[in-house]
């Protein structure tokens, strides 16, 4: 019965790590779609975000039953409660995915975002990918080392968007208000889909060690001279 038991929890966790891969693939060829107007990669991201939000509803499904199964307690409580709120963020993961591929089809057969940003988004394209493929394997491995240097990694993500905007607002910026507003979008979703990531990390810190990030205690540091 136990073991049963132990595997529905195991079960949750590979849900979990499914999303997560499946919305870090999802980003990534919604990028490739707005930078080279490919219809059929942004259709086939649209349409891949059912699958997304199918393995939510099934992953909510599994963790309520189990709580009103088995009444899990302490530890196993936290990895059910923990579990679906990470279900959360990956699925607005999915959906930010999504948006960036509509972005890429309401503007197509043109790009969406000028010659002269191309590098930019695809760097951010790029990131998200790589920070929502360590969280996935914090997940599997409940790194806390690894979990908090998302959190790191993700401020280049801001840096980024903060060029974006900086561009936005040169005086020499000469492609139009309505390209202008598609950038800030897609900016956006990037930058949030950066947080969601960042975000399942901080929910395993939690997960191990039951203390959120921001209340842990720091490492105690040497007295000089000591």
């Amino acid at each position: 019965m136990r073991d049963a038991y132990h595997e529905e929890l195991d079960s949750i966790g590979d849900g979990l790590v499914e999303m997560a891969r499946l919305v870090g693939s999802a980003i990534g060829r919604a990028t490739t779609a707005l930078l080279d107007a490919d219809l059929n990669i942004a259709e086939s991201v649209i349409a891949a975000d059912e699958k997304v939000d199918d393995l939510q509803r099934e992953l909510e499904t599994r963790a309520i039953n189990l709580l009103a199964r088995q009444q899990p307690v302490a530890t196993d409580l936290r990895i059910v409660v923990t579990s679906l709120r990470m279900s959360a963020d990956l699925e607005r993961s999915g959906d930010l995915a999504r948006h960036v591929a509509k972005l890429a089809r309401l503007r197509f057969p043109v790009s969406a975002v000028p010659n002269d940003l191309h590098s930019t988004i695809l760097e951010m394209g790029q990131l998200g990918q790589r920070l929502m493929a360590k969280a996935a394997e914090v997940v599997i491995t409940k790194d806390v080392d690894d979990a908090l240097q998302l959190e790191a990694d993700d401020d280049r993500m801001d840096e980024l968007h903060r060029a974006l905007f900086q561009h936005l607002l040169d005086d020499r910026w000469k492609h139009g208000i309505e390209t202008a507003v598609d950038v800030t979008l897609v900016g956006r979703y990037y930058e949030r889909f950066a947080d969601h990531a960042v975000s399942v990390a901080k929910r395993v810190v939690y997960l191990v060690t039951g203390e959120h990030v921001g209340a842990m205690s720091p490492a105690p540091t040497e007295v000089e001279g000591a």
